[in-house]
């Protein structure tokens, strides 16, 4: 009788667990990194009565988590490049939007101003015109800040994303370490719960690092970043702070604090979000900077380079139009010498936006670029007679450097924010043609003065009068001097200016070259400014201003597309590497709901076992009472 109520009651505690079990699993079905649990039974130890050995019934030998940690390591993966992948895109997405909205990029105003400098063509005297000019260029210069700045607050958002992507991994890192700690040496024996909340602060991790968590034997979990670094080591946690650029201040890196020591980290060795913040300023904000510097270089400097060639209403030569700044050269933090370097714009058709590391080797200055480390040729020793000349920008140096002295170029970058309008007055804007060529009324050729051009707008006597005389038809002297031989269609040139002679002159013909007067209307150098967007600036003079506001629109877009594209695609893998986690530790109602039944229904039968031993033992207490 006694077996029959132990044997019951064995049952009734078991199947009651079991279906406590079965609903725990039922409750957590929407819970993330849930992994279903399930009950082991065996049968207890039978007892010896002498005749032979007595089933005891039943007991639960282990209540285990369904997992597959194969699985949970492939979606870990997964899941850390689709943080990544997120955040890049997301990122990428705001600047194509800055450049390609109508309300915030450069194209809608560069037209404005180059179409006004247009008009100007048709009335180069006109107030208003001149006017229109000036406000277009205002709206142009303050475009390409805005712009810059919009970019300067986005590598601001990416330092604030580090500081607290660092705090939390901090955190996460810690309890992970924790959690190690009190599931212990074996991890067969812990709590299921405790497993999945370990998965879960792990995936959280990765998330914001990348990388994958592998095993230790007896079942403590270490965690490292997508390039190797160890974030946990069984129950101890690193610590990841932010350092500042050793060039750049104002940009944040990554480090691990290591017996009060930073280590930086590469930016390469970090995946999930902080990797996504990483890689977004290497290979988005940091070439689109670059590039609308070097728009900004271009515009600015062909445009002034233009306006000088020509005379205001005061009848003085073009100045500067537009204000820019200089190309930025910073030194390593960890420089020992007292070099220093002044720097300006040179050959604009070898101008490259690429940041590069300048480095002194004790004899001879070398050249790197600062992304990928490939050696850039350089020339000039740095004096200012003989500055370094590197990719369209030429360096004077100050001091004396140190061997392994280091410094960054950025030739463009941040440019953008310099650019402003130089002349505030009207009559300030060169139109006019400095020089003006006529021919005498009385020449009795045929020869017509066409194509004058300033070949050379810094020379003293440019705006000299000259007076050209041909003594024969093929010999002319220019003020006395000759004579040169004339051949048909040949440019005739001094004191910097040169035109042709469309026809055939005569002996005793002439012809004069004389400077522009004040207040003249003439057109000519606004023809030459309203061409300049067309001007083959770029890339050994094969690509111009239009094609780089182009090609600056499209680098932007493809950058996007290209994140996101790739976004696409780790989503499918990771929805597969979900499914594939999901397929053997989710929760089925439909199974769940069976076991349910089926232990219900043991429940029942184990209770029915202990009335059926209290009935035995109430007729053995009937029998003994008469």
């Amino acid at each position: 009788m006694s077996s029959v109520l132990s044997t019951g009651t064995s049952a009734l505690l078991a199947f009651q667990r079991a279906l406590a079990t079965t609903s725990h699993n039922v409750a957590n079905i929407n819970t993330a990194g849930y992994s279903r649990q399930k009950v082991d039974f065996a049968t207890a130890n039978p007892q010896d009565l002498g005749y032979g050995e007595v089933g005891n019934g039943t007991r639960i030998t282990d209540i285990r988590r369904v997992a597959d940690q194969l699985a949970i390591s492939r979606l870990l993966d997964s899941s850390g490049e689709l943080a990544r992948l997120k955040q890049l895109s997301t990122m990428a997405d705001r600047v194509d939007s800055l450049f390609s909205d109508t309300a915030t990029n450069v194209s809608g105003v560069w037209s404005n101003f180059f179409d006004s400098v247009s008009g100007l063509t048709s009335n180069g005297s006109g107030t208003a015109d001149r006017q229109n000019v000036l406000d277009n260029a205002g709206n142009l210069a303050n475009r390409f800040k805005q712009l810059n700045e919009s970019l300067n607050s986005l590598n601001s958002e990416v330092n604030n994303g580090m500081i607290a992507g660092a705090s939390e991994v901090n955190r996460l890192a810690a309890e992970i370490a924790q959690l190690n700690g009190a599931i212990g040496s074996n991890a067969n024996a812990a709590a299921p719960d405790l497993l999945d909340r370990r998965d879960q602060l792990i995936a959280s991790l990765v998330g914001y690092t990348g990388g994958t968590a592998v095993i230790q034997d007896g079942g403590l979990m270490n965690v490292y970043t997508a390039g190797g670094q160890a974030l946990v080591v069984g129950t101890t946690a690193s610590k990841v702070t932010t350092t500042t650029d050793p060039y750049q201040p104002e940009r944040l890196q990554m480090a691990l604090e290591t017996q009060g020591q930073k280590i930086t980290l590469d930016p390469k060795s970090i995946g999930g979000q902080i990797g996504g913040l990483l890689e977004f300023r290497d290979t988005v904000l940091t070439p689109t900077q670059a590039e609308l510097g070097k728009l900004a270089v271009g515009m600015a400097t062909t445009f002034n380079e233009t306006h000088h060639q020509g005379v205001d209403q005061y009848g003085q030569m073009g100045a500067d139009f537009f204000n820019l700044g200089t190309p930025r050269v910073t030194n390593n933090s960890a420089n020992t010498g007292s070099a220093s370097f002044t720097s300006n714009y040179g050959d604009l058709t070898k101008l490259d936006g690429q940041n590069l590391v300048l480095k002194f080797d004790g004899t001879q200055w070398q050249a790197t670029r600062a992304d990928t480390g490939a050696s850039i040729p350089l020339t000039g020793s740095g004096t200012a007679a003989d500055p370094l000349v590197i990719n369209g920008v030429e360096l004077v140096m100050s001091g004396t450097p140190a061997t392994n002295d280091r410094f960054l170029l950025q030739p463009t970058a941040g440019v953008a924010g310099s650019l402003s309008v130089a002349i505030t007055d009207t009559s300030r804007i060169a139109a006019a043609a400095p020089i003006k060529a006529a021919s005498t009324l009385s020449n009795a050729g045929t020869g017509k003065i066409t194509d004058v051009k300033v070949t050379d707008y810094t020379n003293a006597a440019l705006r000299t009068p000259a007076a050209i005389a041909f003594t024969s038809a093929t010999e002319y002297t220019i003020d006395g001097q000759g004579p040169y031989t004339y051949t048909a269609g040949q440019t005739i040139s001094a004191n910097g200016w040169s035109f042709v002679l469309d026809g055939a002159p005569k002996a005793g013909d002439s012809f004069s070259i004389s400077p522009t007067p004040a207040g003249s209307s003439d057109n000519s150098n606004a023809s030459l400014l309203a061409k300049v967007e067309e001007a083959k600036t770029f890339n050994a003079g094969t690509v111009t201003l239009n094609g780089a506001l182009g090609g600056l629109t499209t680098l932007v877009g493809s950058a996007a597309r290209a994140a996101d594209y790739s976004l696409q695609a780790q989503q499918v893998i990771t929805n597969q590497a979900q499914a594939s986690r999901d397929a053997t530790s989710g929760v089925n109602l439909d199974e769940e709901a069976a076991d349910m039944l089926r232990l219900q229904q043991a429940y029942q039968a184990a209770s029915q076992l202990i009335s059926t031993a209290d009935n035995m033992f109430q007729t053995i207490l009937g029998a003994v009472s008469r």
